[in-house]
């Protein structure tokens, strides 16, 4: 039984569900708890009433968090989200005590196999964390932090609360998005993890959270039914900074990382979340009219500079515009 959560809100909705479907067709067995940040999300999700989900209103998981309740009058509404991850895990920890590993997912992960090899390498240790793996012309990004908060696995155990615990406070004092004095947000306080604290794992699976940020550093290949990252099966993928930008054209955000999607990408990787993503936003349309690939808490001005070369470059051909820019797929919804 693998356990997992993660939180997000109705902006986020469709990208929570397509994660779902991913850990369906995935893993033979495992729970998923979801915060929801507003209520629409919540309302929406127990409307669907999907298996093997479990759904936290963000009013119970506030009940009687008064530091939690503090920090959320003094920072934005995506500072106070980062502020949550900590404190989301404890909850969960301290309220289903048949909960032995806990791991926590950013809403915009999509699994393309089962995460067995990760869970092998996390045993025997109690914090398994993963580096973004930048490449060395990124290197100047671990401004943002060494370490990425897409996954990160917890025991319940002394190892883990202490941690989460620490980090908790941190995030409470400080969390911010932006970086000042070698801090931001949620992700900047587990630069020294492996130190500060015991059986600490940092995981080291190529297939494990491959994203835009690292795909520099690795061959991505078909093997049959797999898909191959360098010699490791692809076990998810992060899509961190994917927008809708018009019916069929998807800006994947490649161009701050100066790397260019391959045809295997494209279609093996990109191809089958952005099916997923349409395909949810039907089934939850009926429920909530407004659902939107477009919608995010960031961006509105990167989506608005995205709409100006949309314009511009549609008018000179057909199919992908730029590998490294923008995505254009030829399908319906």
């Amino acid at each position: 039984m693998y356990y997992f959560c993660t939180y997000f809100d109705h902006r986020y909705l469709s990208r929570g569900l397509a994660l779902y479907r991913s850990l369906r067709r995935h893993c033979p067995s495992f729970r998923l708890w979801v915060l929801c940040m507003d209520r629409k999300c919540y309302e929406v999700l127990s409307q669907l009433s999907l298996a093997d989900i479990y759904l936290i209103a963000l009013e119970d998981f506030e009940r009687g968090d008064h530091e939690l309740l503090r920090a959320r009058q003094n920072r934005s509404l995506i500072e106070y989200y980062f502020t949550c991850t900590p404190s989301l895990v404890l909850f969960i920890l301290n309220n289903w005590p048949e909960v032995d590993l806990i791991t926590y997912l950013d809403a915009d992960l999509f699994f393309f196999a089962e995460p067995a090899p990760i869970y092998d390498e996390i045993a025997g240790h109690s914090i398994a964390i993963i580096e973004h793996r930048f490449p060395p012309h990124l290197r100047d990004r671990e401004r943002y932090g060494i370490y990425n908060i897409g996954w990160l696995s917890f025991k319940c155990d002394e190892f883990a609360r202490n941690s989460l615990l620490w980090w908790r406070e941190r995030c409470i004092e400080w969390c911010y998005d932006r970086v000042e004095d070698g801090r931001f947000a949620d992700q900047k306080y587990l630069d020294d993890w492996p130190a500060r604290f015991q059986s600490v794992v940092v995981l080291q699976h190529k297939g494990a959270n491959l994203a835009p940020w690292n795909l520099a550093n690795y061959t991505i290949r078909t093997n049959g039914n797999f898909l191959l990252v360098d010699e490791d099966p692809l076990i998810f993928f992060h899509f961190h900074g994917l927008e809708r930008i018009s019916k069929l054209i998807f800006d994947p955000d490649l161009s701050n990382y100066k790397v260019t999607l391959s045809r295997v990408v494209r279609r093996s990787i990109y191809l089958p979340y952005i099916h997923t993503l349409l395909n949810v936003s039907k089934k939850v349309s009926p429920f909530f009219e407004k659902a939107s690939l477009q919608s995010s808490i960031r961006g509105e001005k990167r989506r608005s500079r995205a709409h100006h070369r949309v314009t511009r470059l549609r008018r000179m051909c057909k199919g992908v515009l730029n590998g490294k820019l923008l995505l254009v797929f030829n399908i319906g919804e």
